[in-house]
């Protein structure tokens, strides 16, 4: 009889899975691309426009001032109004934003449209993390989040190629570059899948009219008990809590990893040689399909053992190793490659088992907030990292410094990742 439970049970959160994931997936891939896709046409646009890596830098990174300031209100109207309609506006707005990247002519405007892109798009991923709380337990969590956030990898392995090739076929087509074409065919699909999202998302168990009576109250009954041993706090409570702010700089660290690779990583490959755009692509794509294979493993064996920490601290070591190894091997394209490749895959592992640390006691109106927060701080990596990286290149003419501090941040999360109480986490 418990073996039939277990089984229904399983069948369930296949079901559920099933009907979500691949829609949330689709969703992140595009809205990373948009995001990063900035790293591709640097290779045409600097060139183009007269910008420096100091310019490109900060433009790449004042993304983030505009997705800070915007994440906790986001985030809070979305448990208040519920995911469908919330998620659907944020996709159409930052795609229109996205799309009209092409347009750019100057710095000034540069950092205008970089900014509004990061207002647009607050909240869609704290948003997504917050949703699937109200779907999957803390224990069936960790590896549908690390399904969700292969859309980071994922977004490597086909934006990659998909710049690159966009940017080579059509430069000059109608007059316009390779970069202004890559802007506004990668920024519309976001449009048409924010109105898929806001015909088909359902907000809530109580609401998919998919499953069953019996399913739902499965859901409802272990997503009730979940929350009933979470203590539910205050927005202010949440945002003054120690542990938030601990968890907001161990994000900060791996985020800052994150960027340093995502934002220079065509940058890294063209320094080894490789000129062709196409070529770059296909290359960088490399580490990202490593990266997606890793991802699975790593967060499957942390909730079949239900341990987190050391599930998340490790994978941090090994990238800070890959990108020291990517500066001493920089001489040879292959052994670069591989070590960039681990790299990868070290920071990204990292990044979807981090998320079953705050989940695992925040709730709620909190747990809205809370997430927000975590994500608003930590992505001010986002802004810091590129930046600091292309002053760093610029001072000293190569990429080196840069790849040193990303490691050591990698380094410093991973010492804190350690230093949470492990009944905090592991549930």
């Amino acid at each position: 009889m418990e073996k039939d439970a277990r089984a229904f049970e399983d069948a369930t959160y296949r079901k559920v899975a099933w009907r979500l994931m691949p829609l949330l997936l689709i969703c992140y891939i595009v809205a990373y691309l948009d995001r990063v896709n900035v790293g591709f046409a640097k290779l045409q646009m600097m060139s183009d426009l007269g910008f420096s890596d100091v310019v490109y830098g900060l433009g790449a990174g004042i993304f983030f001032i505009g997705y800070f300031l915007f994440e906790v209100p986001s985030n809070i109207i979305l448990h208040k109004v519920g995911a469908r309609v919330w998620i659907g506006r944020i996709m159409i707005s930052w795609g229109l934003i996205s799309a009209a990247m092409m347009v750019v002519n100057s710095a000034p405007m540069f950092y205008v449209m970089r900014f509004l892109l990061g207002v647009a798009e607050a909240g869609f991923f704290p948003g997504i993390i917050l949703y699937l709380t109200y779907w999957f337990p803390s224990q069936r969590r960790g590896r549908i989040t690390a399904l969700f956030m292969t859309g980071i990898a994922l977004a490597g392995v086909v934006g990659g190629p998909l710049s690159g090739y966009i940017m080579k076929a059509f430069d000059g087509a109608n007059g316009w570059a390779g970069w202004q074409w890559m802007f506004l065919l990668e920024g519309l699909p976001a449009v048409l899948l924010g109105v898929i999202v806001i015909i088909v998302l359902d907000d809530r168990v109580t609401d998919a009219k998919w499953l069953n009576d019996e399913e739902r109250a499965l859901l409802a009954t272990q997503i009730s008990a979940e929350q009933a041993d979470k203590h539910e706090a205050s927005v202010f409570t949440v945002m003054s809590s120690p542990r938030v702010w601990l968890m907001a700089l161990i994000y900060f660290s791996f985020v800052m990893g994150l960027y340093g690779v995502s934002f220079w990583l065509p940058t890294i490959i063209k320094a080894m040689g490789v000129a062709d755009p196409l070529q770059i692509g296909l290359m960088s794509a490399i580490p990202y399909g490593a990266a997606v294979i890793v991802m699975l493993i790593i967060t499957k064996s942390a909730d079949r053992l239900r341990e987190r920490r050391w599930h998340v601290a490790l994978p941090g070591v090994i990238g800070a190793a890959g990108l020291l190894l990517s500066v001493l091997w920089a001489h040879d394209t292959v052994l670069a490659m591989f070590a960039l490749t681990i790299a990868t895959a070290g920071i990204l592992t990292t990044l979807p088992l981090f998320w079953s640390l705050p989940t695992a006691f925040l709730s709620g109106t909190g747990a809205a907030a809370g997430i927000a927060m975590i994500n608003s701080l930590g992505n001010l990596a986002g802004f810091i990292s590129p930046y600091a990286v292309g002053w760093l290149k610029e001072a000293t003419a190569s990429t080196d410094a840069g790849m040193y501090m990303l490691a050591g941040s990698l380094i410093v999360g991973a010492i804190l990742t350690i230093s949470v109480p492990a009944k905090l986490v592991n549930k």
